[in-house]
């Protein structure tokens, strides 16, 4: 998932249990974004798990689908998949692919851009190895207005640690979570005829414990602050928290919406 070093990304089923199950179905809408395609193989950059490069070999089960990602715990849990299938899953940095140039017919990076070291060479990567006419595909969630699940977290968290605070202001007004942030990059990048869209899945808990145990797993910024708190202020975070969930209720199941945004660029004609 991330090439950055600030992002922890060390078992592929605490990912799953975190954001890797609600991901797949952001990967599952946005599996087409890239059409009218040319002929050739699908790219997954950033894959995780695998949850776009599965939604592409389910869509496209004619063509090659390659997943890269420099975590070696997620791409084991992306091969151990049972539908993993014929999707072929290697370690390589999304700054310096070890790919052929006008390789793949589109390029898809779902929800890594932002924690990617340099998403500029990230995108320069993704726009060379993709054929001419061919479309790079990148979302990300909309931390700051659509994003509650972590809005619960880090505004209850932010009332009583200085930290969460900091974090969350850093997460939310960081230039690719912004609505223009990811379409300027993709132009910056040289690709034409970008557009920003948005997909809105919901993120339907069980139970608060359902919400909470899986930020305890230390993955990416959330859980790793969740998991890294003192024993005695994580209690204070998880009440907080809770009360948020609850918000005056019984515990039970909620279902949270998640909006994520979607850009698209095609590389221009050779």
């Amino acid at each position: 998932m991330s090439q950055s070093s600030t992002y922890a990304a060390n078992d592929g089923a605490a990912y799953e249990g975190f954001i890797g199950r609600w991901s797949r179905r952001v990967a599952e809408r946005i599996s087409g974004a890239a059409e009218p395609l040319p002929a050739g193989p699908l790219l997954d950059v950033g894959c995780g798990t695998g949850s776009m490069a599965l939604a592409l070999a389910e869509r496209y089960p004619e063509r090659d689908v390659i997943g890269v990602d420099v975590a070696e715990d997620y791409l084991r849990f992306a091969r151990e998949r049972a539908d993993a299938g014929n999707v072929q899953f290697m370690r390589q940095n999304a700054c310096t692919l070890d790919l052929e140039s006008d390789r793949f017919a589109a390029s898809f990076a779902l929800i890594v851009l932002n924690f990617v070291a340099e998403p500029e060479a990230a995108v320069a990567e993704m726009r060379r190895v993709t054929k001419p006419g061919g479309t790079v595909v990148a979302s990300a969630w909309d931390f700051r207005g659509g994003l509650v699940y972590q809005r619960l977290l880090w505004d209850s968290a932010a009332g009583i640690d200085p930290e969460a605070a900091a974090l969350r202001d850093r997460i939310f007004s960081s230039p690719l979570a912004l609505p223009d942030g990811m379409p300027r990059l993709l132009e910056g990048a040289g690709l034409e005829s970008v557009q920003r869209s948005w997909v809105t899945i919901r993120m339907d808990f069980l139970n608060f414990d359902d919400y909470w145990q899986p930020l305890l797993g230390g993955q990416g910024p959330v859980g790793g602050y969740v998991a890294g708190l003192e024993p005695a202020l994580r209690e204070r975070v998880c009440a907080a928290v809770r009360s948020a969930y609850l918000s005056g209720d019984e515990d039970g199941p909620r279902s949270l919406t998640a909006t994520a945004w979607v850009v698209t660029g095609r590389v221009p004609p050779g």
